[in-house]
């Protein structure tokens, strides 16, 4: 990469210090010519100009006065000019000048980040959003080069001084896009705005006619737009994220595994949100008895939002428990039927969906898809709306009948509200599951903290989605808290899964293989990886990455 010149922002403060210096002189001047008549009117002294500039600037700087002090004594006139003149001067050069030379000196040490790239087989960001740093992860963990195209100077220096890789240009300029070497980019992906992204769609296309652009939207209703304008693939994370919502709401009042993540026939992973009254409740996972009732495998568990996989046998099973885990479809809904209480079960109330935009509509078109009865609650009165208010507002739930509701699906666009309404919840009716959508990762541990039963991350889902079409890489399940990808695993090959010792050493679980036409979910430590494996493998995102550094 190329770096800069002296930016835009340089040369401003350059400006604003050059007419600040100018300002000053003509200042002391214009008191150099009032001092030389004010002494030769009161004292009747004359003083060249040059001896009353002189005057000035010491009185200025505060450097001393020298012998022209012994004119100002008898004269009151000349001891009022003096201080006048020392007010002004240290006005001048103590308080005003570090507000125009302060500048300048920042803007001089700054580093100014790349306005050119010369990788070639990378993904072009633009710009940078927390869904695109999702997509960082995602793309550092494939070793998959990757320059964000930020407009914001003042955020591209900052991203470039942590260490991203950052180009400072406006990516709905085909010159920009042109420094970034699009032409050789494995993908052009456009990360802002709905309309935005359209006009970084055409420019692309423009500077890179072959390369794909991928296109992340917020309204699905511009999608057809985004491809008239040349985008190859179009990605919608918030209809994923609010139809993935609704199928936990649902699936948390019924012993249907209707969100499991299938893998091959028959054979499931799923998230099974433990009810406060439910059988398993209370009890250890040794004492739950789980793997002998239903022959389940529980591979991993959040306990409070942290996850540990696998869980120890003397870790306790909570309200707030989710258990991850692998079997046979039947034996899944055994297990589901265990982690259910009675009570909540055969409520009545409908769900409560709080917030009515991209996520709350499509969550509330889901439960209706499913029959499931549902209360859309959002502050502004409109079509879909059945009560008006906050739902951080204790009156506005028990409007909503939350007492009796089967939850609460929190589709907030803000995680400050998401993590109030979730304790104002809890508060009001503790024995109403809340369900929660987060805008960043960072809100999700203090979402469980306020009481939230299940929480996922539009950030995440949006990084994975965005991985998946851009790389290739078969993620099976986005919309997940976990990361569940079919890959394979080239230094494994010829070793067991004991002798590869997976899980010590990324914290992942291999779920099953896939060996041809054959899925093989009876994974024992003798099971001896081959070249043609493909490997279905589930972690955290962070464990995903460290999985794919040190086996492919």
């Amino acid at each position: 990469m190329s770096i800069s010149g002296d930016g835009p922002g340089f040369s401003k403060a350059k400006s604003r210090l050059g007419r600040y210096l100018t300002g000053a002189a003509v200042l002391m001047l214009s008191y150099a010519v009032v001092y030389q008549w004010a002494v030769g009117f009161f004292a009747g002294v004359d003083v060249s100009f040059l001896q009353a500039t002189h005057v000035v600037v010491e009185t200025f700087t505060t450097t001393g006065y020298g012998e022209q002090t012994r004119f100002w004594v008898d004269y009151p006139p000349l001891l009022a000019l003096s201080i006048l003149m020392q007010l002004t001067g240290v006005t001048t050069v103590f308080l005003t000048l570090p507000l125009f030379l302060v500048p300048l000196v920042e803007d001089a040490l700054r580093t100014a980040p790349p306005a050119s790239s010369d990788q070639t087989d990378h993904v072009i960001i633009c710009t940078f959003t927390p869904r695109g740093d999702a997509l960082v992860d995602e793309l550092d963990a494939m070793d998959v080069e990757y320059v964000i195209l930020e407009s914001d100077r003042d955020l591209a220096e900052e991203l470039y001084g942590q260490g991203y890789e950052v180009i400072h240009g406006d990516p709905e300029s085909v010159e920009a896009l042109e420094s970034a070497n699009a032409a050789e980019a494995l993908a052009i992906v456009a990360d802002d705005d709905d309309e935005t992204n359209a006009s970084i769609i055409l420019a692309a296309k423009q500077a890179a006619p072959t390369s794909r652009v991928v296109s992340l939207i917020e309204n699905p209703r511009v999608a057809e737009y985004h491809r008239y304008a040349g985008a190859d693939q179009v990605v919608s994370p918030r209809r994923l994220l609010g139809e993935s919502l609704a199928g936990k709401a649902t699936t948390s009042v019924s012993s249907a595994l209707g969100d499991a993540i299938e893998i091959g026939e028959d054979f499931e992973v799923a998230e099974l949100l433990v009810q406060r009254g439910s059988p398993v409740e209370g009890e250890t996972i040794a004492e739950s008895g789980i793997a002998r009732l239903t022959g389940v495998n529980v591979i991993g568990a959040w306990f409070s939002g942290k996850f540990v996989s696998p869980p120890a046998p003397d870790d306790v099973i909570d309200e707030h428990t989710i258990l991850l885990v692998v079997g046979r479809e039947k034996r899944l809904e055994e297990l589901r039927a265990l982690t259910l209480s009675s009570a909540r079960r055969f409520r009545r109330g409908s769900i409560i969906v709080a917030g009515y935009g991209e996520v709350g509509s499509t969550a509330a078109e889901t439960l209706a898809s499913s029959g499931v009865p549902h209360l859309v609650v959002d502050k502004v009165d409109k079509a879909g709306v059945d009560v008006v208010g906050d739902i951080t507002d204790p009156q506005t739930l028990a409007e909503a009948n939350v007492t009796e509701a089967r939850g609460v699906l929190l589709a907030l666009d803000d995680d400050t509200t998401a993590v109030f309404a979730t304790l104002v919840s809890e508060r009001v009716s503790e024995e109403t599951e809340v369900i929660a959508r987060a805008n960043e990762t960072e809100s999700i541990a203090k979402l469980y903290r306020a009481g939230a039963d299940y929480v996922l991350a539009l950030s995440t889902v949006a990084g994975r989605m965005l991985a998946s079409t851009v790389l290739d890489e078969e993620v099976i399940a986005p919309q997940s808290q976990i990361e569940i990808v079919r890959t394979q695993a080239p230094r494994m090959v010829g070793k067991t899964l004991a002798e590869a010792d997976v899980r010590a050493k990324t914290n992942c679980t291999i779920i099953a293989i896939e060996r041809g036409d054959e899925l093989i979910t009876d994974v024992g430590p003798d099971l001896r990886v081959r070249s043609d494996d493909d490997l279905i493998v589930a972690g955290l995102d962070q464990d995903i990455y460290r999985f794919n550094d040190r086996y492919s």
